[in-house]
């Protein structure tokens, strides 16, 4: 019974996502932008995801499909050809100077390949992608587990969170605020289903899909899924990251919790 509920409550998260975020952005109440109205909706933020965590055990997994629910056309969306110069260079060669690096509160800091992530155990994963703007994909998704990455470098006691650092930089600002990062708590980034995927579809991952890596967080709204991933830094906050709220759209709005 348990299975035929979770549908039906993921769409209605993915619903209640999709208004709770045009609220806050866009704009057009002067009260929605003053801090006072903000730290209200984070700590309504920071409930929900104390409520959703004691309703789901932290192994319980997100929906997976037969091949034959793949969607014919999954969209793109966000950046779907990064200009940053490095990236354009690994591009053109097929990846294959690209190297992940992991760092951070890690006592073991490494660097793999792309063919050095290939050759690790892999998961398969068939899952649908909710997105905070209304529609839904489904595909098939290829990977190394982030915790087989996070478990090699082995995490040190401080570590409270997985920082990934991304290729794409959606905004052009002086500072750098505007390229796109994300993190994840340790929950999200030890659960099964949270991988490190460079295939899609039983085909090398598209560009435009976060090539030559993008991670897969299948409990949570697709933009906490980041794109050309670069590096990944276990750290202990993200207050001083960004603007504080702990990723590219967190910082303009969006809930840093996205989990569905």
């Amino acid at each position: 019974m348990r299975i035929e509920r979770r549908p039906s409550r993921r769409l209605f998260l993915t619903g209640a996502a999709t208004a709770a975020g045009g609220l806050v952005l866009a704009g057009c109440d002067p009260l929605s932008q003053s801090p006072g109205f903000r730290k209200v909706l984070y700590t309504g933020e920071d409930m929900t995801m104390l409520v959703q965590r004691a309703l789901l055990s932290p192994t319980s997994m997100a929906k997976e499909f037969p091949a034959s629910a793949i969607s014919a056309n999954f969209k793109a969306n966000g950046s779907t050809d990064p200009d940053d110069p490095t990236y354009r260079t690994l591009a053109a060669n097929g990846f294959a100077d690209w190297r992940l690096e992991v760092g951070g509160l890690v006592e073991r800091p490494a660097s793999y390949s792309l063919a050095e992530l290939r050759a690790m155990p892999s998961r398969s994963q068939i899952t649908r992608h909710d997105c905070v703007e209304g529609w839904s994909c489904i595909g098939k998704w290829t990977g190394v587990q982030l915790a087989s990455v996070l478990s090699a470098a082995g995490l040190q006691p401080e570590a409270r969170y997985i920082l990934f650092t991304c290729a794409d930089e959606l905004e052009k600002t002086l500072d750098g605020s505007g390229r796109y990062y994300e993190t994840i708590d340790l929950e999200d980034a030890f659960h099964p289903q949270t991988i490190l995927a460079y295939d899609m579809n039983d085909g090398v991952l598209p560009i435009a899909h976060g090539a030559p890596l993008r991670v897969r967080v299948e409990r949570q709204l697709g933009y906490k899924m980041a794109k050309y991933v670069m590096r990944i830094d276990a750290i202990e906050e993200f207050a001083s990251l960004g603007r504080g709220r702990g990723s590219f759209w967190a910082d303009r709005g969006y809930d840093w919790y996205a989990g569905i």
